[in-house]
């Protein structure tokens, strides 16, 4: 089956079910005309972020990686009138364009952008208090993976979500040979989650518009 069926059924599902509007258009055209890559997921996986959510009962959100703030919109429209969500992006060109993405549409009040490496703003995030955040999105450099999930399980709390994005890797996550530094972290990410004795997860094969991918669902028990 080719990537044109691929991409006319995320259409035709997007068209009727996750139609987009002005501040979600206007994102990703601020983030075309900036110049960030073309990453950001699929407007029906947008959608399917904002149900996880919104099923989820989310107040408080944790976002690692922001890029132009188009998936911290999805999310961000979940929460309630008093919820947070907190999105973390390295680069700070980036982070400009996603906090007046975020602004556009309304939401800058319910949504910090921290600006830094990651693993540092989880350490201060910590250190600060913060949290128990109830869901997580990490969709940033796949080679710290395992170390993002760690530091969503510390930031956790019983019942609470966590979503690895690009995980399937167009199938080079099967192959145990690679020596391919994201496909090597992914791995180690996923044995690590299925290992965890907190942790109860599947991940998810998809195709469409972002080509052949896929993500990570986990839950964090007791």
């Amino acid at each position: 089956m080719s990537n044109d069926r691929w991409n006319a059924v995320d259409t035709y599902f997007t068209d009727h079910l996750a139609p987009a509007d002005e501040a979600l258009t206007a994102a990703l055209e601020a983030s075309d005309a900036a110049g960030l890559p073309q990453i950001a997921v699929a407007a029906n996986q947008g959608k399917l972020l904002h149900l996880l959510a919104l099923v989820q009962g989310a107040r408080r959100i944790l976002e690692i990686g922001t890029l132009g703030a188009y998936s911290t919109i999805w999310l961000a429209r979940a929460l309630p009138s008093d919820g947070q969500l907190v999105s973390l992006e390295y680069n700070p060109a980036h982070a400009e364009v996603a906090r007046a993405n975020l602004a556009r549409a309304g939401l800058d009040k319910l949504v910090e952008v921290r600006v830094g490496a990651a693993l540092d703003s989880l350490g201060a995030l910590e250190a600060e208090g913060a949290g128990p955040f109830d869901l997580f999105f990490i969709d940033a450099d796949k080679v710290n993976n395992p170390n993002y999930v760690e530091w969503a399980v510390k930031l956790s709390r019983p019942g609470s979500l966590i979503i690895v994005d690009n995980v399937v890797r167009e199938g080079a996550v099967a192959d145990t040979a690679s020596e391919d530094p994201a496909v090597v972290a992914t791995r180690r990410m996923v044995e690590l989650v299925g290992e965890h004795p907190r942790l109860t997860a599947t991940a998810v094969q998809t195709v469409g518009v972002r080509g052949y991918d896929g993500f990570l669902l986990a839950r964090v028990q007791g």
